[in-house]
């Protein structure tokens, strides 16, 4: 059977916390070997989204949809089957302090997939190279790594297992403009190498024009638009327009107290 040329769809998709509402009817396609950009503000809904896809969060109610098959209904087993296919960056890297660079690189190698120390190791050192970095940190600590070097490690570990689906969480906060758009150009290279459909969200404008095919923004647990990135400085839409000039002015309130 043909694969669905839709990767990832959610149809209508709630969470809630209690009386807090999350997502308010997420709907969004991501055709397979497509990037996606998720813009927004913090506590709209893009990390819980994510959480809710990957299966980390349970959906309130909706269609979640991989490879055509609702993940929403699947058993624990099938489940497990279905996390092979993904790969993450979390935000901040995320990296396991009391384990050497290798071991966070391989971890998912080693711990889920039972393979040879030495293979895997050898696995590592080919990631970490696709990364820019190579034999001087297989060694070395986490906390002997500046943040972008963290950074590039935690890519490297999210393409170990050369993933179907990678989800990128803010993968340049913290790092300097430079940094930044090395990360930007390395996650650009290591998705095309792969081939690999992915989202990732963000603040930065800057990554969200380097990274993304088609970018939509979520406020209030809503997409309020969704364009091919080339369209966004020319959206039409409020919404966008002002964040992406990060005006206080327009549609967007911030809730702030006053005194």
């Amino acid at each position: 059977m043909a694969k669905s040329p839709l990767h990832i769809e959610l149809i209508d998709v709630h969470k809630s916390f209690g009386p807090k509402v999350v997502l308010d009817g997420i709907n969004l396609e991501v055709k397979r070997g497509q990037s996606l950009v998720v813009i927004g503000g913090s506590g709209t809904g893009k990390s819980v989204m994510l959480k809710c896809i990957i299966g980390l969060m349970s959906a309130t109610s909706g269609v979640i949809k991989i490879d055509g098959e609702d993940v929403t209904v699947l058993s624990q087993h099938d489940r497990d089957v279905l996390m092979g296919k993904f790969g993450m960056l979390f935000q901040g890297a995320a990296l396991f302090d009391s384990l050497p660079v290798w071991e966070n690189v391989a971890f998912r190698l080693l711990q889920g997939q039972g393979m040879d120390r030495e293979e895997a190791r050898e696995k590592a050192l080919e990631k970490l190279r696709q990364v820019g970095l190579g034999n001087e940190v297989m060694d070395l600590s986490p906390s002997e790594l500046s943040g972008g070097m963290q950074k590039r490690v935690a890519l490297a570990r999210a393409i170990a297992a050369d993933p179907e689906i990678i989800f990128f969480d803010e993968p340049t906060t913290g790092l300097d403009p430079i940094m930044a758009d090395v990360i930007n150009q390395l996650i650009v290279d290591c998705v095309k190498r792969i081939g690999a459909t992915t989202i990732s969200i963000t603040h930065d404008m800057a990554s969200a024009r380097k990274i993304g095919d088609v970018v939509a923004m979520i406020y209030k647990g809503r997409i309020v638009w969704c364009g091919d990135v080339g369209e966004i400085d020319n959206s039409g839409n409020d919404f966008v327009e002002q964040f992406i000039h990060g005006s206080a002015e327009g549609p967007i309130k911030m809730d702030i107290l006053k005194p």
